[in-house]
């Protein structure tokens, strides 16, 4: 990367935080009856475009410090899954593949909009899965993929997961079990803040990370406020998973970097180097932090990212 390029980068950290928001306009697209997703995007300009899934129990806009940064080399695509942001949540969680294609089925519906410039797709947690998802099954819809600790379930955990399934029980699931019995209401923005500031896998996050999330992952309600996403939801996600998930890896073909925490959990780390073992088109990078690395230090992952998707882009 060129010094004036990181020159260019180091002047827009420095710079006044400016709301994102102002920069984006909303989308929406109706899947089937009852069920329409909604996101954020940038009003094309010609730069390169970045579409953008987030994790489990979160929305695009969680991750404002990041996508600010990115904002002033890529024209943005902010797409919120089933439940999350202001997407409708349903009836019941309709799947992590049926999720990647909904999001896809959005993806196209817009992306000529932006013309012929090369397209990024990033997504964090849930997100990088779905997003290697869309990317497997369909060539056309990225031209590159970073994941960000992409919670690729291990072969054995995947078996473990179907045997349960084909025997009508439930797996033991602490995610999936702490999610459930979420606290769900707050007095007001205040409370919630408080409530939210160093616990759980907010803990570590940088301050205005922290107040990205408490503005657009929660709303305004008769009692107070309470999550945007609804617990059940956010459950269900961690009690199931994706179909298909490493012959999909392994089949993807764009160029596709994984980055992932130092200290995030286990099999995430384990998953990585199996995905760059079986695809000679992954590559691995680590960075300090945990498992929202990318919400602990919003700057190191913008400059990541963008090395990396200069590299792949030769």
């Amino acid at each position: 990367m060129s010094q004036a390029s990181l020159s260019g980068m180091a002047d827009v950290r420095n710079s006044p935080p400016e709301s994102l928001l102002m920069k984006l306009i909303p989308w929406e697209y109706a899947a089937e009856p009852g069920m329409t997703i909604r996101g954020w995007r940038s009003r094309p300009s010609g730069k390169p475009v970045l579409h953008f899934m987030h994790g489990n129990g979160f929305c695009g806009l969680t991750y404002e410090p990041l996508l600010r940064l990115l904002a002033e080399h890529y024209d943005l695509f902010l797409s919120d899954a089933q439940g999350h942001g202001d997407s409708d949540a349903g009836d019941a969680f309709r799947g992590w593949n049926a999720t990647a294609e909904t999001a896809y089925a959005a993806w196209r519906r817009f992306r000529a909009d932006y013309g012929a410039v090369p397209a990024l797709g990033v997504g964090h947690s849930f997100g990088g899965v779905l997003t290697t998802l869309i990317a497997a099954a369909h060539q056309d819809a990225f031209d590159q993929v970073v994941a960000l600790d992409p919670v690729y379930f291990t072969p054995t955990m995947l078996r473990a997961l179907t045997a349960y399934r084909w025997l009508r029980l439930r797996a033991p699931n602490p995610l999936a079990a702490r999610a459930e019995n979420r606290r769900d209401g707050w007095d007001d923005m205040a409370a919630a803040r408080k409530y939210f500031e160093g616990r759980g896998m907010l803990k570590g996050w940088r301050d205005d990370a922290l107040e990205a999330y408490i503005q657009h992952a929660l709303q305004e309600t008769e009692r107070g406020v309470a999550l945007k996403c609804p617990p059940r939801l956010e459950a269900a996600v961690f009690a199931t998973f994706p179909e298909k998930l490493w012959p999909s890896i392994k089949k993807a073909r764009r160029p596709m970097a994984i980055i992932y925490g130092e200290s995030t959990y286990p099999f995430v780390v384990k998953s990585a180097q199996r995905a760059a073992s079986i695809n000679p088109n992954v590559r691995l990078q680590t960075l300090p932090g945990g498992h929202c690395f990318m919400q602990e230090d919003p700057d190191a992952a913008f400059t990541h990212i963008m090395a990396l998707a200069a590299s792949a882009a030769g």
